[in-house]
């Protein structure tokens, strides 16, 4: 059976097919194929577009009756997509530990299996990339970046534009004006060197403008994977290239009509109308129709399947109508993605129902495509003289990117650090530069080997800055300090400072509930920083919002009931309390820099952290990466609260519960146990609160560490002095030889007498009361004794906290070393 289609330009290079330039099909006669060879006889030559003939061969009846499955197209296309996304994902692994982003990994996979490397072999070429399979990657690839750049602009907050101050404003309008003056200069000095399609002014607009823009889809996955979304540098970054993007835009356009007035003047002008219509029909009618499905989706739940079925088929038919128009088919995707409201119910929906699909299916198509349009063979044989204008170009773009950025970064006195890690993420080039590049290729701007150079340069510096931002800006370094702020550091008579951060409804009755007992007073009343926590899905920008300067967004108004809750006991306790509301909306990943640069401006003593395990002992994932990622960086002590619903029973304005609270304290030593004594302590001033402490001693005092020992005497004595006519403490020794007998001992006041266990978390503990533990805890954010207390193992309906005391910089987290054998002593 024989098949016949339009030849895309850009394959013209490959040997098997069979191009005919001068056929029109209306006056083929008879066709004969011969020995797989075909013949046209009794045509017409006319003057029409290339044609390409192609042999379908039939589905193989499979391995066992001697056929070759890759001589079908369809198995041939399912086993090359697998070996590129096995390849992509084995390159990204091996990268990794050089911080190099998913990008790097996904060209070079494309690359290797391209005719640069493994497609150099023709074997491997007619094996598992024939004709066919080539024809089908290109046209998925294509949808796999519509759909890439669909995703971005839904991501995109255009809002940020608004947001930004003059400084953004600035940086953003200088790095892209200045650098386009410079690459457009720089291109006239050597145009003499160029070739006739390079050397059109149109061309040389279209490739200076593209080197002066960062572009937004580029850089959020990279500030993404390097964590720095919700950093000052990364929210800057995105800022700056929203703007830029809107500012080079404009230029973009005008070059493209250039492009397209070079046959025919009236051309550019219809390309400027259809245009300016079709950006008018989605901002006008698109939007609106958007906003009637967010204002018809009930609050709280997804959209409905059907509406994100037809936006995701509207993808495709945006593509068809740009590429009508003469506009890039890409756009149509991107500008529709940016007309869908960003955040829930409708961009988060979109965001989690194909992102994966997206980036994990139909993108590799994509780079699978871009690997085999390079050919570094071609680019040798095109020598040097060829390509060196070109390149010296975009050598010379990125140096005026990266210098102009900088200039205006010092200008405004950002460090000089921050300012290099700015500067370095305007230069980051990715997808749509790549996408650019492929659109040159169909406007003959550029060849193959002209392309292949650009693609090697867009990896290059990629894959050079990226682990330079690493290197120069570290997110988390401001949070660690050199000053005291923790509870048993805490003068007497002074305010108390707390970030409490909440998750969901959930959690707000027990942390409301610690609070309380915690027992605030006119002398040392509370500030409270109530930080709702939310993930950021459906958005590129993380949010942070003061809810006292601004007003809640409609689609976060979740945070409404659970600082309504917080509010009615600010009032029930007046001055001895005083509420301060936030919501922050993050990546998990990221959470944490929100939480810790909140606790740092505040000089808050205290961050409290609900931990993610159910009454029944299931751990969930939760909080959990961010819980670890504060405990490692925050900039003052740590709790964490692990909640077994036993603390659900509040009474505004009165103790929470009808009968005294029973509490306990197992003191293993160390600066956690003696900041987990200090809080105990405070909670004594709570009249309704007993406090039994139980210390666990090392028999002989093996293992012991004198200066940890000191100050742990110190601190029991302090506390016992203090409490010692106190008929609401108990305090007792356990001497103990290894870890099973603390569990044991521990295990003895399982009787469901207690309300809550505190405990420090692992930080100064001697070795030998651990001994033999190492394999009984599952989440080490909460310590060996911690995860026990807390297990479905210890059994206890007792609801937990865990307590870490400040970590001051350059202080090392303790780690007690694990050893021994089993036997115990009571005393």
């Amino acid at each position: 059976m024989v098949r016949f289609f339009h030849l895309p330009s850009r394959f013209a290079q490959y040997d098997n097919w069979r191009n005919f330039s001068a056929l029109d099909l209306r006056h083929i006669q008879r066709l004969h194929v011969v020995g797989g060879l075909t013949s046209f006889k009794d045509a017409t030559p006319a003057a029409t577009a290339p044609v390409a003939c192609r042999l379908n061969h039939p589905r193989t009846p499979g391995i066992f009756y001697g056929a070759n499955p890759l001589d079908d197209s369809f198995s041939a296309l399912i086993l090359d997509i697998s070996f590129v996304i096995l390849l992509i994902h084995i390159i990204h692994l091996l990268l990794r530990p050089f911080h190099q982003p998913k990008i790097v990994s996904q060209v070079l996979g494309g690359f290797i299996i391209g005719p640069s490397v493994l497609s150099h072999n023709k074997n491997f070429r007619q094996q598992m990339f024939s004709e066919d399979i080539s024809f089908l990657l290109s046209n998925v690839g294509l949808i796999g970046f519509m759909y890439f750049l669909f995703i971005s602009g839904v991501k995109t907050d255009l809002s940020l534009t608004k947001k930004s101050g003059k400084k953004e404003f600035f940086i953003a309008s200088f790095s892209v004006i200045v650098p386009l003056i410079l690459n457009i200069t720089f291109a006239l000095l050597i145009r003499k060197t160029m070739n006739k399609s390079l050397a059109k002014f149109s061309s040389i607009g279209a490739i200076t403008s593209s080197l002066a823009i960062t572009a937004f889809p580029v850089v959020h996955p990279i500030l993404h994977e390097l964590n720095l979304l919700s950093s000052e540098v990364g929210r800057m970054s995105m800022s700056v290239s929203i703007i830029s993007d809107a500012v080079g835009i404009n230029a973009l356009v005008a070059f493209e009509a250039a492009i397209q007035g070079e046959v025919e003047w009236k051309s550019s002008i219809w390309y400027l109308i259809s245009l300016i219509v079709l950006v008018g029909f989605i901002v006008v009618c698109v939007r609106r129709v958007m906003r009637w499905i967010v204002r018809r989706t009930p609050e709280g739940q997804a959209v409905e399947q059907g509406f994100i079925v037809a936006i995701l088929l509207a993808v495709l038919v945006m593509g068809f109508l740009t590429d009508l128009f003469g506009i890039a088919i890409l756009n149509g995707p991107l500008w529709l993605g940016m007309a869908i409201p960003d955040g829930p119910p409708l961009g988060s929906t979109l965001v989690e129902r194909s992102e994966t699909i997206i980036s994990e299916l139909l993108l590799p198509f994509s780079f699978a495509f871009v690997g085999l349009c390079t050919d570094v063979f071609q680019m040798v044989n095109a020598g040097w003289s060829n390509l060196a204008p070109l390149f010296f170009l975009a050598l010379a773009g990125h140096f005026f990117k990266f210098g102009s950025t900088l200039v205006a970064s010092l200008f405004f006195q950002l460090p000089l650090r921050d300012s290099l890690a700015v500067s370095l993420i305007m230069c980051l080039r990715g997808q749509v530069e790549i996408v650019l590049l492929i659109h040159w290729i169909d406007k003959k701007i550029i060849t193959i080997p002209e392309f292949t150079m650009m693609i090697l340069m867009t990896v290059a510096v990629t894959g050079i800055a990226t682990p330079l931002i690493s290197l120069l800006y570290d997110p988390t370094r401001p949070y660690m300090i050199n000053k005291r702020r923790t509870i048993q550091h805490l003068p007497p008579g002074k305010e108390l400072r707390v970030v409490l951060c909440i998750e969901g409804q959930e959690n707000v009755a027990a942390l409301v509930n610690l609070l309380d007992m915690s027992n605030p007073t006119t002398s040392s009343p509370f500030s409270i920083y109530a930080l709702h926590l939310i993930e950021l899905v459906g958005r590129a920008a993380p949010v942070f919002i003061d809810h006292k300067k601004c007003k809640t967004p409609s689609k976060y108004t979740a945070s409404d009931s659970i600082h309504n809750a917080l509010r009615i006991y600010e009032e029930a306790r007046g001055e001895l309390v005083k509420l301060h509301t936030y919501t922050a909306v993050a990546p998990k990943r990221s959470m944490n820099q929100d939480i810790c640069e909140l606790a740092l401006i505040k000089k808050t003593n205290l961050i409290v952290l609900p931990f993610g395990r159910t009454s029944t002992g299931d751990s969930t994932v939760g909080l959990h990466p961010v819980n670890k990622s504060v405990l490692e960086h925050a900039p003052c002590s740590v709790g964490i609260l692990v909640d077994k619903c036993n603390l659900h029973s509040p009474v505004v304005g009165q103790s929470f519960w009808n009968s005294a609270q029973q509490f306990a304290v197992l003191f293993l030593g160390g600066a956690d146990a003696r900041e987990a004594l200090a809080y105990a302590d405070r909670i004594l001033g709570n009249q309704d609160v007993c406090v039994s402490v139980v210390r666990f001693l090392s028999h002989n005092s093996r293992g012991d560490n004198e200066l940890e020992k000191k100050l742990d005497d110190g601190m029991v004595t302090w506390f016992w002095v203090k409490n010692e006519t106190n008929e609401r403490v108990i305090y007792r020794e356990v001497v103990v030889r290894n870890g099973a007998e603390t569990i044991a001992a521990i295990q003895s006041m399982n009787d469901d007498s207690y309300d809550l266990v505190i405990v420090g978390r692992k930080r100064g503990v001697n070795p030998v009361l651990l001994e033999g533990l190492s394999n009984w805890s599952q989440d080490n954010e909460l310590g060996i004794i911690g995860d026990y207390v807390s297990s479905e193992d210890f059994g206890a309906a007792a609801s937990v906290l865990v307590v870490q005391q400040q970590v001051l910089r350059g202080q090392s987290h303790f780690s007690s070393g694990i050893c021994g054998k089993f036997r115990f002593d009571f005393r």
